[in-house]
């Protein structure tokens, strides 16, 4: 989302009651999801604490035949990934959203979906994305414009529109209606109509509109992979609709999907 803030990156005066009222209103990508979250200026923070359930937030770390994906061939399927990124993969996940994104200040990325088979991970086709306004960041903080790096399970979706046939729980509501325009005056209308929430800060096996905020509202929330606006986000992943429907057709509780992501250089540590 990014409805609050203009080209230049600061608040519209003239907007800011309605980006109040949005705020409260609006729990979606990254900046809307506190009481006036996209109003707050970038906050700066200190190493990321021991991960909850379902974030694990790629950082300093031995890769461990118990936590990361198996092997130096497992590396060669999902490009780009170093050991560190590799060792935050659970062993039992057999889907991964690969998000990368172009550099660590830019709010272009790519998607790729890949599938854990016996021969390795076989990928699917490859789609262009946005992420936030200004790119990546390993310590993520409400209002930093700034999508968090690291591997988030998968376990919940949403949207203003019916459930496609999603296998996540869907939780269709009235409570994904967006309303404005983003960073470039592109409307928002419809960027909620599907939703897959990233377990950043976040308590899995919830609806995507859940406040619940396991590391404090300080540090954000409500990251989703949702419909591209056709710009920059306030910390989600945004996705084509076709290819956002695509993605709740295909992920499966029963594979324990997770998202990788970041910049290029974060995601080869």
């Amino acid at each position: 989302m990014s409805f609050s803030i203009n080209r230049t990156g600061g608040v519209r005066p003239a907007l800011s009651a309605l980006v109040l009222v949005l705020s409260v209103a609006l729990t979606g990508c990254g900046g809307g999801t506190e009481p006036a979250d996209g109003a707050r200026a970038s906050a700066a923070g200190t190493d990321a604490p021991a991960a909850t359930s379902g974030t694990t937030q790629a950082r300093p770390s031995r890769p461990s035949a118990d936590t990361g994906a198996s092997g130096t061939g497992d590396s060669a399927r999902l490009p780009g990934l170093g050991p560190r990124t590799l060792a935050a993969i659970p062993a039992q996940a057999r889907q991964v959203v690969l998000v990368t994104g172009r550099g660590r200040n830019s709010s272009a990325s790519k998607v790729v979906l890949y599938r854990r088979t016996d021969a390795g991970w076989e990928p699917g086709a490859e789609w262009p994305a946005h992420n936030a306004l200004r790119g990546w960041t390993d310590d993520h903080h409400a209002g930093d414009l700034r999508s968090p790096i690291g591997v988030f399970a998968l376990t919940d979706a949403g949207g203003l529109l019916a459930d496609p046939g999603s296998k996540l729980p869907y939780d269709r509501s009235g409570g994904f209606t967006t309303v404005g325009t983003g960073f470039e005056g592109e409307p928002l209308v419809g960027s909620f109509d599907y939703v897959v929430a990233i377990n950043y800060n976040r308590r899995p096996g919830t609806s995507p509109l859940d406040w619940t905020r396991p590391l404090g509202a300080g540090r954000g929330g409500g990251i989703w992979l949702h419909v591209d606006h056709g710009g920059p986000t306030h910390g989600c992943v945004s996705l084509a609709q076709r290819h956002m429907k695509e993605l709740l057709l295909t992920l499966d509780p029963a594979q324990h999907p997770v998202v990788v992501m970041g910049d290029a250089k974060s995601l080869t540590r």
